[in-house]
C-alpha cells in the first residue's frame, strides 16, 4: 500500500511534464541549418516544459514565439528561463541550485545557440 503525503508537491510526477528531450548538439545544428527558425519551435516547447515544472506560466507562448525572432525578447526569454524556470528543474532533479540568468543573458545576446544548448542540457536531466 502506498502512503500519500499531502505535503508532497504534485509537480514531481513525470506525467505532468511534457517530454522534450533533444540532444543539445542537435539544437545547435538545427538552429544553424535553419538560420534560427528552429529556435522559434524550440522556444515554444521549452516554455511548455518550464511552465509545467514551475506549475505556473512563467513564459507565455507569444513571448516564446517572439523570442525566436526579436533580440530584446530573446534576452528576456533566457533571463526568465535562467531565473525562474531552471531553478525548479534543479529542484526536481535534486541538483545544486544555481542562478544561470546572467550567463544565459550574455550568451543570448552574443550566441543564442549556445544558450539554447545549455537550457536544453538542463531540461534533459528531467528525463533521466
Amino acid at each position: 500500500m502506498e502512503v500519500i503525503n499531502p505535503n508532497e508537491p504534485h509537480w514531481n510526477k513525470p506525467n505532468n511534464i511534457p517530454e522534450f528531450k533533444v540532444d543539445p548538439i542537435i539544437v545547435l545544428l538545427l538552429s544553424f541549418i535553419t538560420c534560427g527558425l528552429y529556435l522559434i519551435y524550440w522556444n515554444i516547447k521549452v516554455a511548455e516544459v518550464l511552465n509545467a515544472v514551475a506549475e505556473r506560466e512563467i513564459i507565455s507562448t507569444p513571448i516564446a514565439v517572439f523570442a525566436g525572432c526579436c533580440l530584446p525578447v530573446n534576452l528576456y526569454f533566457y533571463y526568465i528561463a535562467g531565473k525562474d524556470g531552471l531553478p525548479k528543474v534543479y529542484q526536481i532533479t535534486g541538483e545544486l541550485q544555481k542562478d544561470q540568468s546572467t550567463l544565459l543573458l550574455v550568451l543570448g545576446l552574443f550566441f543564442p545557440f549556445a544558450a539554447a544548448m545549455i537550457v536544453q542540457g538542463d531540461i534533459n536531466r528531467l528525463y533521466r
